[in-house]
């Protein structure tokens, strides 16, 4: 992982091959934020009519590159858009999403430094985590890659001595390494992460995280009677499992339980998905990546609350053996659920957790899933859909995504999706589909919320759009996964302290 660090050197002097600053919007033009006026002096005062006149216009993302003002100090300069509020502020979202595009622009062999706006420490976080999370990149499987070693990267912050700035950049550090741990287990490819080496994957990290890691194999889930996940599993040669994370300080001041789905692939069971639909089904575990990568978070910043964690892992595959629509689930816990779709699968695993999480009575629970198409019909490929079970515990996971930067909006969970859900199913308890083609991710979220024992706040998290990115890379958001719902998990945890 590249390392960085924070540094008082003045930003027309600092020795980097790229230096990165921000240039805002005004009227027409560009104007250059406070703390640059050395280095605009280096340019002879004309730095704006030089990004000015090669087109520059202060647009959000937007990158312009000039030679270094110096020659043996910084050999490039990287201006990047920062936008334009009414107010003339910049929000936390804005230095992240730049430093991310700013370390883009730049080849990964290079050391880079952030001459960006940093009043205080949060605004150091933002930009150390866009900065980190921007040079991530996945060539695991690249035969002619490179292996260059990733060049350094240095905040420039008059708050690099200050000890809120420095516990500001450890967070980033450990949460951008947790990030990128996500992305990689969304871009391997799922003949390589089965449900067996996933949970084994999180097996070794709680060792080294001291996360105590328990894992339920096809047998103990068969005694367990966990039988959502075992018929969601059952077609596939690749065996389901159950982890189970905990993490307890002393002296916790609440007790948050995660869920994740986590589908190691997709094809929708005997309910097939079409070839183009399956492309990207490798990404259906990444509800359960960003649990169990939050859950590891947490514990190396030591923060004080217990949490306990659950990824519900499977592979839903088409065989003899694979569930078949109109079959009978016995979930645990005891309700039974006629599957009419077997491509809505995920609430089958998560209704078995979900269960299996309330008993352990925590304070709040909040699931992440990669679970509806709907939800990015409704919400576009970058917003997960927020359901819960009560506005305040709902709210609180939202603001959570709004201070960390990920986009996440309320949705509803009408009372009558539960009831179309029982009465679709005549033999069972209710079914896993409302045979409507409207309203899906609601109905799903009133699926899992009848798993949700009494008098336990709940929170689901559809991230079915921004968990994989199928389109350009944009800011600090690579191409393929995300790592969506860590950020916003970490600083849940961080908050309620």
């Amino acid at each position: 992982m590249t390392t960085i660090t924070l540094s008082k050197s003045d930003a027309a002097g600092v020795k980097t091959d790229a230096l990165v600053i921000g240039v805002v919007k005004l009227g027409g033009g560009v104007t250059l934020p406070a703390g640059t006026e050395s280095l605009n002096a280096a340019y002879g005062g004309k730095l704006v009519e030089v990004l000015t006149g090669l087109g520059a216009t202060g647009k959000a993302g937007e990158v312009t590159k000039v030679p270094g003002p110096k020659p043996g100090k910084s050999a490039t300069l990287v201006a990047v858009g920062l936008g334009a509020a009414p107010d003339g502020s910049l929000k936390t979202e804005d230095l992240r999403a730049a430093a991310g595009a700013g370390v883009r622009a730049t080849k990964t062999g290079q050391s880079v430094a952030f001459a960006l706006p940093t009043p205080d420490a949060e605004c150091v976080r933002a930009v150390a985590e866009g900065a980190l999370l921007g040079r991530y990149a996945f060539t695991a499987y690249k035969s002619s890659d490179s292996n260059e070693a990733p060049g350094n990267l240095t905040v420039l912050t008059d708050l690099a001595r200050n000890k809120d700035a420095k516990a500001a950049l450890e967070r980033a550090q450990v949460t951008a390494e947790s990030v990128a741990q996500v992305r990689d287990w969304v871009n391997t490819p799922p003949s390589d992460l089965h449900p067996v080496e996933f949970a084994a994957d999180a097996v070794k990290l709680g060792k080294e995280f001291g996360v105590k890691v328990e894992v339920l194999d096809e047998k103990a889930l068969a005694k367990g009677g966990y039988g959502g996940i075992l018929g969601v599993g059952q077609g596939s040669a690749n065996p389901p499992r159950l982890v189970r994370l905990t993490y307890t300080p002393k002296k916790p001041v609440t007790h948050l339980a995660f869920v994740g789905k986590g589908i190691t692939f997709d094809s929708g069971g005997l309910s097939l998905k079409t070839s183009t639909g399956m492309v990207s089904m490798k990404s259906d575990m990444a509800g359960a990546a960003a649990v169990i990568g939050a859950t590891l978070a947490i514990a190396r910043l030591g923060l004080p609350v217990q949490v306990t964690t659950y990824a519900a892992m499977a592979e839903n595959m088409p065989s003899g053996s694979a569930a078949r629509p109109s079959d009978v689930l016995t979930m645990y816990g005891g309700k039974t659920v006629e599957v009419l779709n077997t491509d809505a699968e995920g609430r089958l695993v998560l209704g078995d957790a979900l269960v299996r999480a309330s008993e352990d009575a925590p304070d709040l629970i909040v699931d992440v899933a990669t679970l509806t198409g709907a939800c990015v019909v409704a919400l576009g490929t970058k917003v997960a859909g927020a359901f819960g079970n009560t506005d305040s515990a709902r709210d609180r996971v939202v603001d959570a995504a709004v201070a960390s930067g990920e986009a996440m909006w309320p949705l509803p969970i009408p009372a009558e999706m539960l009831d179309k859900l029982k009465s679709h199913s005549k033999v069972a308890d209710l079914a896993n589909i409302t045979g409507e083609p409207w309203g899906g991710a609601l109905a799903a979220a009133a699926f899992l919320g009848d798993f949700v024992a009494d008098g336990i706040d709940w929170v689901h998290l559809d991230v079915a759009g921004p968990a994989f990115n199928d389109g350009a890379a944009a800011g600090y958001t690579p191409i393929g996964g995300t790592g969506y719902a860590v950020r916003t998990l970490i600083e849940l945890a961080a908050s309620a302290g």
